[in-house]
């Protein structure tokens, strides 16, 4: 059974997230994007967890559907479209770790696979055991450093695992030029063994990665960190399972099953906002090389730069990407709003024309993934309103596409070329 899987989202009780994060409308777009089994984020948040409970019942092991129940929302659930049922979730949720180590103060993002939502249940009473706050933030931030947190996780339930959130961006990530390590057994010391993967994020791709030979063992995972439901499935895996557990994507996790875990689907990582190193304030940007030569400095105000992921990649590799063999496959795309935004000649993904174009293609065509990734162009060219968009589409499936990098939290921007 082939399924896409996005493991890093957010619900309204994040800080900077939007409101039409809610059970229902995340499922109902990750149907219409294609997206088979989704997080559910914030589980350690009070509010966020107690509507998990309300709303989630156990469909396989450790996965888990919306019971059926009248629509809770308005759209995208509307009478007669029941759209979202057949979408799975897995509880994975995101903290934020500010810590002393090794004399420098450091901030991590990591994920947290739980198996079930009783374990979340323990999980959340021994955080407050300890007086740690989860109710300010859907993603709470803890004093608490990343091996003493993943070794009281394992604690309460062996079968919970940890993997780094957007390992490379440069304020909050276990490889991040601001506050990071240079390894993960400098982060995670004696719980390295129990880390079978890492979220390469927005701002780097597989190939970029497979320049440090320090990840060789670990799997390479890419989610969306959606803060809305628009941005669900940006990234995302796909595997190829014939049972579907929370156990078993452990495994294949765990025993780097390339048999099961077939590719990524990946953003260009030049429109990742971290990209290239850059002073926001001033508007300038620079590739590392040039960085250097400026001695890490904006040339206009001589603040240090925001070294940005390419710049810490650049870094830590010990080799050539191109010679390294059997890695796992990877697709880049351009989302579709993006796409159509862009041949519209419209500014916004969010405007009333995009948002027509994308509902008309998803519901006539196939899936958002389906759409970029395998429909024919002249099915897509037939149901759209311009053709200019199928022929975007395959251009951007071909890699022909021009780049614009992103740095220092400005995002870039990719369109078909």
């Amino acid at each position: 059974m082939r399924l896409i899987v996005d493991w890093h989202v957010h619900s309204k009780y994040s800080r900077a997230c939007s409101q039409n994060l809610t059970l229902p409308n995340i499922a109902a777009m990750c149907e219409r994007k294609g997206i088979d089994v989704v997080a559910t984020g914030d589980w350690t948040h009070p509010a966020w967890f107690a509507h998990l409970q309300e709303n989630l019942i156990e469909s396989e092991p450790g996965i888990y559907t919306i019971a059926r129940r009248p629509p809770l929302t308005p759209p995208p659930y509307e009478e007669g479209k029941r759209l979202g049922e057949a979408t799975r979730f897995m509880l994975v949720t995101e903290v934020s770790q500010i810590y002393s180590k090794g004399g420098k103060t450091r901030r991590i993002h990591n994920l947290i696979f739980s198996p079930s939502l009783e374990t979340c249940a323990r999980v959340n009473a021994e955080l407050d055991r300890r007086g740690l706050n989860r109710r300010s933030d859907g993603r709470p931030i803890f004093g608490i450093d990343s091996e003493e947190l993943y070794r009281i996780l394992k604690s309460i339930d062996e079968r919970i695992i940890v993997v780094p959130a957007h390992a490379w961006t440069p304020w909050y990530s276990v490889f991040g030029s601001k506050s990071g390590f240079d390894s993960l057994e400098e982060c995670f010391g004696e719980m390295t063994k129990y880390i079978y993967a890492i979220e390469t994020g927005l701002s780097s791709d597989p190939k970029m990665n497979w320049r440090v030979s320090g990840l060789d063992s670990v799997v390479l995972i890419s989610n969306s960190d959606a803060h809305s439901s628009d941005k669900l499935g940006r990234e995302a895996n796909v595997f190829d399972l014939d049972t579907v557990s929370y156990d078993e994507f452990v495994r294949v996790l765990r025993e780097k099953d390339t048999s099961r875990f077939l590719s990524t689907i990946e953003f260009f990582p030049e429109e990742g906002k971290y990209h290239l190193d850059g002073c926001a304030n001033c508007g300038f940007s620079s590739v590392p090389k040039e960085s250097e030569r400026l001695g890490l400095r904006c040339p206009k105000c001589k603040r240090p730069l925001t070294l940005g992921v390419q710049y810490r990649v650049d870094e830590l590799a010990d080799r050539d990407a191109t010679k390294v063999a059997g890695k796992t496959p990877y697709h880049s795309i351009v989302p579709l709003k993006e796409i159509i935004a862009d041949v519209f000649g419209v500014a916004s993904t969010s405007s009333k024309r995009v948002a027509a174009e994308y509902e008309r293609l998803t519901d006539r065509v196939g899936n958002e993934f389906e759409i970029l990734l395998s429909k024919d162009v002249a099915e897509i060219a037939k149901e759209s309103t311009d053709p200019r968009i199928a022929d975007a589409i395959l251009r951007v499936r071909q890699g022909n596409v021009h780049l614009v990098s992103g740095y220092d939290g400005i995002f870039g921007a990719v369109r078909a070329a």
